[in-house]
């Protein structure tokens, strides 16, 4: 395999339901840049917590990465089956923090933030359900003025895939190999079951297990994995978060409007290591172990989605291959967040280091010659 050049960052086209194949495809991949875009932060909320503390909201956040990481696989899966390519390994995928969604609205800023209310706030903000962004008779489709919620997005992509199927028939939009299709035996972990996209069924399916997992289904506070999977329903990433934020479960007749009424959950804020949400791996010296740490862990995030590349265009098998990337990031990570910040006014004011995630294209040129030594 060749190291393509990196594709440059494309403008965001006006929202709206796509109208042919290349629209679609655009859609696509902002989906791909979208879901992607919430795993940093969520791995910084996890990585900043201190050792042994806050163990629910831990495995809370590491769920829902888990699960983003599904939300990946299946718009590849969808992206390859209406012919398209999915592109991940490059440094314009790999957004700079602070960041903003691309096509929202509102124009959410998401920075890199310690597991804090802060943190929380924002994680509310991109997982908003449908039924909270919007007011009474607002659109489920959004029109150029962007999306108000991630739902409101995949049902703008899933009206157009529904209106070209229409248009060009079946065999004629879903004309991707299926031997790129990512399936159960691939997939490294729970989170709901990855499963091929074949024709417009499945990729329908697709897009309502990504929405409904984020933001629950049918205006409850859980998502459909009972229905759609057969396994234990969970409330949306929205309802999760909150319940952090709330310090308390959702209980079985909680509804959005309620709030969270059941146990309470045990959360210690204090027990975080504060970092600078606008730090840069500029702020670390050169020839700090912290610099190196930074650096090394850049590498390895950029091995990561040369994997997942991999597995996206034609091996799917190399998919359970992340898993000792993924590894090697939280240990990396939580050692880097253990250090008090390099730079002395920062220290000064109690703040620590931490992954910046500024992948460059050197990170994943040497990233690329790793795996394909």
């Amino acid at each position: 395999m060749t190291t393509a050049p990196t594709p440059a960052r494309p403008a965001e086209p006006p929202f709206r339901v796509p109208r042919d194949r290349a629209d679609l495809h655009r859609f696509l991949q902002a989906a791909l840049t979208l879901e992607h875009l919430t795993i940093p932060p969520y791995l910084t909320a996890m990585y900043t917590l201190r050792p042994g503390t806050n163990r629910a909201a831990f495995q809370v956040i590491r769920g829902v990465v888990v699960e983003e990481m599904l939300h990946m696989t299946l718009v590849a899966n969808v992206l390859n089956a209406v012919g398209g390519e999915p592109k991940v390994a490059h440094s314009r995928f790999v957004t700079p923090y602070p960041a903003r969604l691309p096509y929202s609205r509102d124009h959410i800023t998401v920075a890199l933030r310690h597991f804090g209310p802060d943190a929380l706030r924002t994680f509310l903000l991109v997982e908003r359900p449908a039924a909270i962004a919007r007011p009474p008779g607002h659109p489920s489709v959004a029109s150029d003025t962007g999306w108000t919620s991630v739902g409101q997005f995949y049902r703008t992509i899933a009206t157009g895939l529904a209106e070209l199927t229409d248009r060009l028939g079946e065999h004629a939009l879903f004309t991707g190999d299926p031997a790129r299709q990512v399936g159960p035996s691939d997939f490294y972990n729970s989170g709901g079951e990855v499963f091929p996209v074949t024709g417009l069924d499945s990729a329908l399916t697709a897009l309502r297990v990504i929405t409904e997992q984020g933001e629950g289904a049918d205006h409850s506070v859980y998502d459909s994995d009972d229905r759609v999977f057969g396994e234990q329903r969970r409330p949306g990433h929205y309802f999760r978060f909150n319940e952090i934020l709330q310090q308390r479960r959702y209980g079985p007749y909680d509804t959005p409007a309620t709030g969270p009424n059941g146990p309470p959950l045990d959360v210690s804020w204090e027990d975080a290591h504060p970092i600078d949400p606008a730090g840069t791996l500029a702020d670390y010296p050169p020839d700090s172990e912290v610099r190196e740490a930074a650096d090394r862990f850049d590498e390895t995030y950029a091995r990561l989605l040369c994997t997942l590349e991999t597995a996206y265009t034609g091996e799917p098998v190399v998919l359970r291959d992340s898993v000792p990337a993924m590894l090697e990031l939280r240990d990396l990570a939580e050692w880097i967040c253990r250090n008090p910040h390099p730079d002395p006014a920062r220290r000064a004011l109690g703040l620590h280091a931490a992954p910046t995630y500024e992948i460059t294209d050197a990170h994943f040129a040497r990233a690329w010659s790793t795996l394909l030594s």
